[in-house]
């Protein structure tokens, strides 16, 4: 799979970008501020409808228009779908494939899959909790796209129920009691829709666990495939439960146990927007694993983001189709050593997208088509 043509349309800082692309290696080059992770931004949010960089679509649609488009010509065995997005700001977004509307613009999700690299990456070592959330999500929506209605589903099941225990834990009398029973029935939607996650994200970390102990030992010098580890922690104990229903009776019945909390807090305090991935680091037979996070070295902690990623794509891989590598000035980030190391990885894939400062940054393995970027143009060297 790979893109062969890419157009934008007020999107970001191009009012208009035309870039013919090949399978293979195309490195952007140019100064930062110029726009080169624009364009392989793009490609990535027609993959996830979502941006490697920011929280919304705001940002996206170039300052004055109403809206942005993002089109591009996708190949895969020998056939093309142009795919499209509509980004509209304040209003519903619109997708179309080969010019016909979807009926859902989640509909899109998963028709191009991508796996980006960028410096932002280190926050899925160093950051949040809700940094691995969405990774695990994004990975997990990419290998099955209708969970993409799950999870907008329990984000708004989340939304209202958390009005609701703000509504509940300050009524009185007989406004609270009609509170408390509203509440119950979104306890159950809860549970439902928090379950077929939990479950989801639980086969997953199982799935992907072998490909990151195996991508640790090849990007971190002297590792071992055993010293990288990756374990789900939910919110409470799930004694055990795997399937959904059982998932769905244990969040049951920790949200009646913790009740009295969320009610006096305002806030639902059991569900998979409360869990992490917690990662972990051993360097011998029987030696107790550490939390990446906290006692890694800043090498380490950047060989298990890189460990992370690549274990995506081989996951992705593995299900069937290559996914689109992005590599956002990442280069720039990496010791010599890991910078030939990545790129030696990747260059066997159908497609990699590559951005980067200078063409110093971009390691030998990677050598292909190469265009400038500069002063709103987007111009091939020959």
């Amino acid at each position: 799979m790979y893109v062969s043509h890419l157009s934008l349309h007020d999107f970001r800082s191009y009012a208009v970008a035309e870039v013919p692309l090949d399978a293979g290696v195309t490195a952007f080059l140019g100064r930062n501020g110029q726009g080169k992770t624009n364009l392989v931004e793009a490609v990535d949010y027609l993959s996830r409808l979502q941006s490697h960089r920011v929280a919304t679509d705001a940002p996206l649609v170039r300052s004055g228009a109403d809206q942005a488009v993002v089109r591009a010509a996708v190949v895969k065995d020998g056939r093309t779908a142009v795919l499209e997005v509509e980004i509209n700001a304040g209003r519903a977004n619109r997708a179309r494939v080969n010019r016909s509307p979807l009926p859902r613009t989640r509909d899109l999700v998963g028709l191009v899959r991508t796996v980006v690299f960028s410096p932002e990456d280190l926050a899925l070592v160093k950051g949040d909790p809700s940094e691995r959330r969405r990774f695990l999500d994004d990975l997990m929506v990419l290998r099955a796209p209708r969970l993409a209605g799950v999870r907008s589903d329990y984000d708004r099941v989340l939304k209202q129920r958390n009005s609701l225990l703000k509504t509940a834990g300050l009524a009185r009398g007989t406004a609270r009691d009609g509170a408390l029973a509203t509440l119950s029935v979104w306890d159950d939607h809860l549970a439902r829709t928090g379950a077929e996650i939990l479950a989801e994200r639980l086969v997953l970390v199982d799935a992907l666990r072998p490909y990151v102990g195996k991508a640790y030992e090849t990007v971190a010098r002297g590792a071992t495939r055993d010293d990288a580890e990756i374990d789900y922690k939910p919110s409470f104990d799930l004694g055990g439960a795997t399937e959904r229903r059982e998932i769905a009776e244990a969040i049951l019945a920790e949200v009646g146990r913790r009740q009295r909390d969320e009610l006096d807090r305002g806030v639902s305090l059991v569900g998979p927007h409360r869990d992490d991935l917690v990662l972990s680091l051993g360097h011998g037979p029987g030696e107790e694993r550490l939390p990446v996070k906290g006692y890694a070295s800043h090498g380490e902690s950047w060989s298990f983001a890189l460990a992370l990623r690549l274990a995506s794509y081989d996951l992705l891989r593995a299900d069937g189709d290559d996914p689109i590598l992005v590599l956002d000035d990442v280069f720039a980030e990496l010791d010599a050593g890991r910078r030939q190391q990545l790129a030696e990885l990747v260059s066997g894939a159908e497609q990699v997208l590559v951005t980067a400062a200078v063409p110093e940054d971009v390691p030998e393995a990677l050598i292909g088509a190469r265009y400038r970027v500069g002063d709103g143009e987007v111009v091939r060297d020959e």
